[in-house]
Parts: C-alpha cells; sequence; structure tokens
C-alpha cells in the first residue's frame, strides 16, 4: 500500500478476496465508489486454490480413470493406468488457467485499488493496513473460512490433511482415511478410490450427506461401495495412533483400529474472524463464534459481511451472489436481503442436487412426485439408471422443492432453481418443450405423472368427458 491509498478517503474496505470479497469489490466499483480491496495471501480463495476449482478438476480426472474401468459395459474394454503426479498436474493447471479472472490485475481493471496485507480495524471508520491508517465510509467483511480443528487424542502428533492440503500432494496415499461424510469427505473418498487409492469414509452419524434426502445419499453410498470405498457410517473416531512418515492408524470408538498411510480430517469449516480488531469496529461475535447479523450488516451500521466469513454455508455461488448484495447495500443504502433458495450440488458420482423444500419429511399440503430414472431413456441408453428425482409441490402445483440424484444433476437442477423461485407449476414445466434424449426428462417426466394425475381427478374427468361427448355430437367443419 503506498501514500496516495492511505491519504484517500475510500467508499467501501473489502477485507478479504475469495469469491465474495472479489464480487462485492467489483459491483461497488461499477457503481462508481471508490474501493480498497485487502487480501492477505492471494486473491481467489478457498474456491480457487483450494475448494471448487482443484477438486473438480481431481474428479474428473478420477471420472475418467472410472468410465475406462466400466466401459467393458458398453462394449468397450480399456486397460488404465493413473499416473498421479500428472493428475496433480492437471488440476493445478487448471488453477493456474483460471487463476488471472481473479487476480489483482483484473481487480484493478474493473477500478478496484487491490493490496495484499493484513487488516486490523481501529475504529468505526479507520483501519490499518499492515500498520498504516486508512479511512473509510462502509466495509466488507469477506475474510472466508478455514477448516474446524477435530480435537482427536493423538491427532497434534500424526500431521493430518484437512482439505485445503490436498493438493499439495505429490504421491497418492495407498490407504488414505477420510474422517466425515460430508459433501468434501464423499467427493473426496470416491475420488482418491477411483485413482487407486484404498480408502475407508469414517462417518460418526447414521448415514451419508446428512443434510439430503436420505433415499438420494443412499444412492450415493452404493456408489462409492462399488469404487471401492469402504464406507463406515455410525462410526466415531476416538483417538489417532501416529506412525511415521504420516502413516499411523485412527481409532474408533468400539475399539476398531483403521490403518492408514495418510488421514483426512474432512470436518466443518469456521469462520476466520480472529485478528481483525472487530471490537473496535463495533461489531460483534456471538457466543457460538459467529458473525451478530441482520440479513448482511453486522451490529455496526458501517460493516457488511458477505460470505463463509458468515457462518451461512460454504457455497461459492450465494459467496459472489451475497458479496454483490452486501456491496449494494453498503455503497446505495439499498437493502438487500439474501434470497433463501440456494441450490447445492455434491459432485460425487452420480451427484446429487438439491433446492427448496426437503424432498423427505414433506409438510402438511405438500406432495411429493418421484420419477425413478430407470424410465429416463438417456439414463437407459448410458446404462446410468441409479438415481431419481423428487419434487415437492403444494396444493396448487406450484414446485417448492426439489432433489435430483444421477448424472449432471447439477445441471438438470438449474430449471428446478428456477422453478422453486418463480412458484412455477407442474403443468407450466409440461407445457415447456424439453430436448430429448437428456437427463432434464427425469423432472419432465414427473411433472407429466403429476399432469396426468390432476387430468385424472373425479371434477377434471367430468367435465373433459362431457366435452368430449359435446364434440362427438357437432358436425365436423371442412
Amino acid at each position: 500500500m503506498d501514500d496516495a491509498d492511505a491519504a484517500t478517503a475510500w467508499d467501501l474496505l473489502v477485507v478479504g478476496g475469495g469469491t465474495a470479497g472479489l464480487v462485492g469489490a467489483q459491483t461497488a466499483a461499477a457503481l462508481g465508489a471508490r474501493v480498497l480491496l485487502v487480501e492477505r495471501d492471494r486473491t481467489g480463495g478457498e474456491c480457487l486454490w483450494s475448494g471448487c476449482v482443484p477438486s473438480k478438476a481431481l474428479l474428473a480426472a478420477a471420472a475418467a480413470a472410472a468410465d475406462a474401468r466400466r466401459a467393458h459395459r458398453l462394449g468397450v474394454r480399456a486397460e488404465v493406468t493413473v499416473d498421479f503426479p500428472a493428475v496433480m498436474a492437471h488440476v493445478r493447471a487448471a488453477v493456474e488457467e483460471i487463476r488471472p479472472v481473479d487476480a489483482p490485475e483484473a481487480l484493478e481493471a474493473a477500478g478496484v485499488r487491490a493490496v495484499r496485507g493484513t487488516v486490523l480495524f481501529t475504529g468505526a471508520t479507520t483501519a490499518a493496513v499492515d500498520g498504516r491508517e486508512v479511512r473509510f465510509a462502509r466495509a466488507l467483511l469477506a475474510t472466508g473460512s478455514q477448516p474446524a480443528v477435530l480435537t482427536l487424542p493423538g491427532a497434534d502428533g500424526a500431521a493430518p490433511l484437512v482439505p485445503d492440503d490436498v493438493w499439495d500432494l505429490d504421491e497418492l496415499p495407498d490407504r488414505l482415511v477420510v474422517v466425515g461424510g460430508g459433501t468434501t469427505g464423499t467427493e473426496t473418498a470416491q475420488a482418491f478410490a477411483r485413482l487407486g487409492s484404498r480408502v475407508v469414509l469414517v462417518e460418526a452419524g447414521p448415514r451419508l450427506l446428512p443434510g439430503e434426502d436420505a433415499d438420494a445419499a443412499a444412492v450415493v453410498a452404493d456408489a462409492l461401495r462399488a469404487d471401492g470405498v469402504d464406507v463406515r457410517t455410525g462410526a466415531r473416531a476416538s483417538s489417532v495412533q501416529p506412525g511415521a512418515g504420516g502413516a499411523g492408524s485412527l481409532v474408533l470408538a468400539d475399539g476398531a483400529e483403521v490403518p492408514y498411510d495418510r488421514l483426512l480430517l474432512a470436518g466443518p469449516r469456521r469462520p476466520r474472524l480472529e485478528g481483525l480488531g472487530l471490537r473496535a469496529a463495533g461489531v460483534e461475535v456471538g457466543d457460538d463464534g459467529q458473525l451478530v447479523l441482520d440479513g448482511l450488516r453486522t451490529t455496526s451500521p458501517r460493516v457488511w459481511a458477505a460470505g463463509d466469513v458468515t457462518g451461512e454455508d460454504t457455497y461459492t455461488h450465494t459467496a459472489g451472489g451475497r458479496g454483490s448484495d452486501a456491496a449494494v447495500a453498503a455503497v446505495l443504502g439499498l437493502p438487500r436481503r439474501p434470497s433463501r433458495v440456494v441450490p447445492r450440488v455434491t459432485f460425487t458420482d452420480p451427484e446429487l442436487a438439491a433446492v427448496g423444500e426437503p424432498t423427505t419429511g414433506a409438510r402438511p399440503g405438500r406432495r411429493v412426485l418421484h420419477q425413478a430414472h430407470d424410465h429416463v431413456d438417456r439414463a437407459v441408453a448410458e446404462g446410468r439408471t441409479a438415481g431419481f428425482t423428487r419434487l415437492v409441490v403444494d396444493r396448487r402445483g406450484r414446485v417448492r422443492g426439489a432433489t435430483v440424484v444421477g448424472p449432471r444433476a447439477g445441471e438438470v437442477l438449474a430449471e428446478l432453481t428456477a422453478a422453486v423461485v418463480d412458484g412455477t407449476t407442474t403443468s407450466a414445466l409440461v407445457a415447456r418443450t424439453h430436448p430429448y434424449p437428456t437427463y432434464g426428462d427425469g423432472p419432465w417426466n414427473a411433472a407429466i405423472a403429476d399432469y396426468r394425475r390432476w387430468l385424472g381427478t373425479a371434477p377434471v374427468r367430468a367435465v373433459t368427458r362431457a366435452l368430449v361427448a359435446v364434440r362427438r355430437r357437432l358436425p365436423v367443419r371442412g
């Protein structure tokens, strides 16, 4: 940071250069604000460097290996050899290709002043950036999150991996134990199993992906087992017995020992709030370690927050949207409430995608429509029929929630997200022409079945039969 930066009265100080900070800063600059973004490490955040981008690049390589192995079901036979260093080179190349979009140069081109440093709030409108004072009218906290510490006896001496560390591996672990059956744990376990590791996935709860439709999660669990993952649910880790070179054993509560060459702790993440001097800015943190928020605004009328730091979720797509909303609210004074409709995807194979109301345990006044994918022609043609689509609809036939488990479920969910936001009815979905054959036929077929059910109700059948009878008696005019 130079003298000019310190002398400028900034309209918006953005703390953190992950997705929320990047989008928020560029939105504010587009509105004409003077914006200073400060990032202590590398712009791009967790998504670029250790989350979305590298994980999906790794999953792509793992999927290629799995597709080649199972191609015999289609009459194609291939030998598969995994070159793990080359796989990681592909992962890093994908990150490097996307990096310029999030680089400081791109921010500067968009009218944002981007500097590297650490921020310490010193007052309601002042902060120190690496010891130099800057003045601001409003601020946006976008410092992201970090893996929560798993306190297991012996873990300190075991040097376990967290998801952010995976991308530093240059050698494929022969035995990998993954603790945590959420999205990150299931994706990583399947990817490494497909690449050749012997993987044990340990989840303390009764099933994987506890926040998702139980039947959909069971489809994913079956797929992981088919790929060779030893899935152990209801298995609570109690301690770690470290060995040499990162190897050791994970001890479960029932006394069973699970040996590993590398141990990955894929637990929850927590907001990164330490060392910011938030109290000086009038920003309160609750006893649970979460920011006290009213929508996107903190307890300070000058400070907003967006992204993982809010503790709301860890989705990149919501971080960007919330960052933009917070910037508009801060710069223009226009209140913005975050949307409650948040789509989510677990990028296992098959993918599990969901939006809106839960598709199990639907509340009164709701109906759940189920369409098995063995009646989706594209799935039949590709031999990928394990999966289904479920829609939750209200009394008026409006789509209120959806779960899709199957290939390309994330893409299929886009239409269903719009349907939930817009209150689209199943009859309206039926009226839209869909390309054939696609995996999008799952929701469409579910809507068609619901429309036919409606046509079969007594009042509607009475009307349609009467119309048919009338038409039958009318002369045909040429």
